[in-house]
């Protein structure tokens, strides 16, 4: 089968347009599940996979090689480690009376006093924003070299 402009693989030029609209406000809408992820339905793994929905977008309406420019394998690995090494180093933190132990909820620099708010629950933040980390580095780089291995065996 012969390839006809039309299966270029250029998405043109609305598609284009519309995602550099859409992909900030998806970010953004997944920045916000992961840092509300104890006041409301979401957290990290959510949130996480919803900013890696952005990237997603980002590699079907730019293509592969747009997407080889902006991606940095050794980064994501670090990054995705590091997600990973501070969910359990937050998990540890109350490692003297029990794994998870929320042991920052006692009147320190993450707790304001008053139930319900932002900054009200100890280490879990910090946990959703680790686990958000490494869930969307883990999917953009499992999707790049998914579409990697499949230019590669065509």
């Amino acid at each position: 089968m012969t390839c006809r402009p039309r299966c270029s693989g250029d998405m043109g030029l609305i598609v284009k347009t519309s995602a550099r609209v859409i992909i900030p406000l998806i970010g953004i809408f997944g920045a916000y599940i992961v840092v509300h992820g104890h006041l409301t339905p979401g957290g990290g793994f959510q949130g996480g996979a919803t900013i890696a929905g952005a990237g997603i977008l980002f590699l079907v309406s730019f293509g592969l090689d747009e997407m080889k420019k902006h991606y940095n394998k050794s980064l994501y690995s670090a990054l995705e480690g590091i997600g990973g090494l501070v969910f359990l180093g937050a998990a540890m933190l109350g490692m003297g009376v029990a794994f998870f132990y929320n042991a920052l909820w006692h009147n320190g620099p993450f707790f304001n006093g008053k139930p319900g708010t932002l900054l009200s629950a100890g280490f879990l933040p910090i946990m959703n924003l680790a686990v958000g980390l490494k869930v969307f580095t883990g999917l953009i780089s499992a999707l790049t070299a998914i579409a990697l291995y499949r230019r590669w065996k065509s």
